[in-house]
């Protein structure tokens, strides 16, 4: 284990980290970007190389919050399926939402290629597996509503399952072959790097405190200096301080924690996960799977380590690993962490308007990488050049969230008590003698 068992492993493999000022004079921009993670660096970068003056800031370090903790799996659309989502909005913009992000993982590799970006970028695709046979079923929804809508999804069997993860726990998987895995934390560095080499003055330990509007445009606060601009936007997603001036991003604070092992052997790392493929799983309470540039598996799932259900998830880990790989058993995990998700109720990223031009993005319900991407970029020309239409979704003048607090409660609660009891030991120990 890591001297701090928190530390994220994104944070111990990549060694890009920005060397940037805190904010210490008083500025003025065309665009002020608060919150310095997928969004924010997107629109950022966007902002600067379309030859706007762009100014960030990030109240920790960029990507402190759920882009340096993330999976990492670009993925082409929401949790929801396609037809879920125009029923909730309709036909039109539902269309609208589903088309801007199936093409999310083109432009993630886009801005990859194009900045150079070292953040262990594999498009293999993505495989979303089913956890029990009721999961197959779902996977087959799921199948017929994404070719329905023009995504080139495969149905694949146990044996090709089998084949490509190297387990036998799963009885089949949906493969997205647009989708890939990147180290997340190295991907918002690049993001942010870039946004400085096209001329956005980025600034860390920056935090907003207050904001403000008048005739002269919208005054932020941070580190006891004012930044005057013509355009705001508001990034943070679910890590918001204590910030007045403007309402708070709404949302259900929803934890994911992650644990990796040591690098694999040689002999090993051909038979697990071969393809580099990310996974996640059909069960309710969800885990993902996934495996990094240097051989290290990762296992991830629902549940807080700063709660005190934390012991439950780090065994729930342990054994989920030695289900899935029998010849893991007993492997220690060297790094976990933990993140927290802004999720909305109907599980859709939300773009509220919070003042004369300025906006608030949020509520990726874990979905960051090509949404918050996707969004950021467009969000940041909407503001500065008015195309409010190539926006993924609708401005809203206002979103509210009830009962927040025993949602999460709720959330933690069963994510613990589901973790307490599964993987179930006898199902293991058949896996272990098969």
């Amino acid at each position: 284990m890591t001297s701090d068992p928190h530390t994220s492993l994104w944070r111990a493999s990549d060694h890009g980290a920005l060397e940037v000022p805190a904010l210490s004079e008083d500025l003025q921009t065309d665009l002020v970007v608060i919150g310095g993670g997928f969004t924010g660096c997107s629109a950022a970068l966007e902002a600067a190389t379309s030859g706007a003056n762009v100014v960030l800031l990030e109240a920790q370090t960029i990507g402190h919050g759920g882009s340096g903790r993330n999976v990492g799996l670009v993925n082409a659309g929401l949790w929801l399926p396609p037809e879920v989502i125009k029923k909730q909005i309709g036909d039109g913009p539902g269309t609208r939402l589903i088309n801007a992000l199936s093409v999310a993982p083109d432009e993630v590799y886009r801005l990859i290629e194009a900045h150079n970006i070292d953040c262990e970028a594999t498009r293999n695709g993505t495989l979303h597996l089913a956890h029990a046979p009721k999961g197959v079923e779902d996977l087959q929804e799921r199948f017929r509503q994404g070719n329905a809508s023009g995504a080139p999804l495969q149905l694949l069997d146990r044996e090709e399952t089998i084949r490509r993860t190297g387990s036998q726990a799963f009885f089949g998987a949906l493969f997205d072959p647009r989708a890939g895995a990147i180290q997340p934390l190295g991907y918002c560095r690049g993001l942010a790097r870039a946004a400085l080499s096209a001329g956005a003055r980025v600034f860390e330990r920056s935090a907003v405190t207050k904001i403000s509007h008048s005739d002269e445009g919208w005054h932020v606060q941070s580190n006891g200096r004012r930044i005057r601009a013509r355009h705001l936007l508001l990034a943070t997603n679910g890590y918001i301080g204590a910030l007045s001036g403007a309402p708070k991003p709404a949302f259900v604070p929803f934890h994911y924690c992650q644990f990796a092992t040591a690098p694999l052997s040689d002999a090993q790392r051909a038979r697990i996960l071969p393809g580099g493929e990310g996974c996640w799983d059909t069960a309710l309470v969800m885990s993902s799977l996934r495996i990094d540039r240097a051989g290290r598996v990762i296992v991830g799932g629902v549940g807080n380590l700063n709660a005190p259900g934390a012991a439950i998830h780090r065994n729930w880990a342990a054994r989920k690993l030695a289900q899935i790989y029998p010849e893991l058993a007993g492997v220690p995990f060297e790094h976990e962490w933990e993140g927290t998700i802004a999720m909305t109720s109907d599980h859709l990223p939300k773009v509220v308007e919070i003042g004369p031009d300025a906006l608030s993005v949020f509520g990726y319900s874990g979905r960051g990488i090509g949404p918050g991407t996707v969004f950021g970029k467009r969000a940041a020309r909407a503001l500065l050049f008015g195309e409010v239409d190539a926006l993924p979704l609708d401005i809203v003048p206002a979103y509210a969230e009830s009962l927040r607090a025993p949602r999460a409660a709720y959330y933690e609660f069963g994510a613990t008590l589901t973790h307490a009891v599964s993987p179930n030991p006898l199902r293991t120990s058949s896996a272990k003698r098969a």
